[in-house]
């Protein structure tokens, strides 16, 4: 903030305290907050698909993997304190996400006051247009996965003593359904990751045609690749080639 006065006299001169604002409210700092929020998460998807695969190597490893994420940071947290830890670092970042994008895109609205009546289509991608009710699917889709694979509640078998299992009976034939959100709400975040990759990757000023090009292949490789990491599992357990 800086002080200013105004022209009364030097007697009653008056003290006037404009307040500036906080440079993580800007929208740079928005941007920014979305940028390491987004590469948090980006992160965490990678790291829990490769754990999701171990599912290939066998019931033991796999729940023999399942029971270590329970104890990382033993004896010096208490059981399964990291996970929580882990959750509640993610929640954070999400929330944080959200916030940051609502409040950018309401800025951009706001600068935009005048709506002209023959305004060309502004032509943009699919995942650009669909962000919005895109992140309620996510949104709800995390919700019923930590009811279902975390918590136990919904899962039909639901034995925090047998990951292995509760996978396998989750993605089970008679089970489609579940299958098919899980389909959806991948393909989704798939979709998110495109667009949000090639716009970060964008930001650093790779925007001539070759840099645009290449940002796009990025971001679909990145994004494809992560999609089938994550279906693969299910679409497994539903053929019988995990069972």
């Amino acid at each position: 903030m800086h002080w200013t006065t105004d022209q009364s006299p030097p007697s009653v001169g008056r003290v006037v305290i404009t307040k500036t604002r906080s440079p993580i409210r800007s929208n740079v700092g928005l941007k920014a907050v979305m940028a390491v929020t987004g590469i948090l998460l980006v992160l965490f998807l990678v790291v829990h698909m490769l754990g999701n695969l171990k599912i290939f190597t066998g019931e033991t490893s796999f729940d023999h993997y399942a029971h270590w994420l329970r104890d990382i940071g033993t004896p010096l947290l208490p059981h399964t304190w990291y996970l929580w830890i882990q959750r509640a670092v993610l929640t954070g970042a999400v929330v944080a996400h959200i916030v940051a994008a609502t409040v950018l895109a309401r800025r951009a609205r706001a600068a935009r006051p005048v709506k002209y009546a023959h305004r060309k289509k502004i032509q943009g991608s699919y995942a650009a247009r669909t962000m919005r009710w895109g992140g309620v699917i996510i949104l709800l889709f995390v919700i019923y996965h930590i009811l279902d694979l975390t918590t136990g509640h919904l899962n039909p078998q639901g034995d925090a003593g047998n990951p292995y299992g509760n996978v396998v009976t989750d993605f089970a034939p008679e089970r489609w359904y579940v299958t098919l959100f899980y389909t959806l709400a991948i393909v989704t975040v798939g979709f998110h990751l495109r667009h949000g990759i090639f716009s970060a990757l964008r930001s650093l000023g790779q925007q001539t045609p070759k840099g645009e090009r290449r940002n796009r292949a990025i971001a679909l490789v990145v994004a494809v690749g992560l999609c089938a990491g994550y279906l693969v599992v299910p679409f497994a357990v539903l053929t019988g080639l995990v069972s």
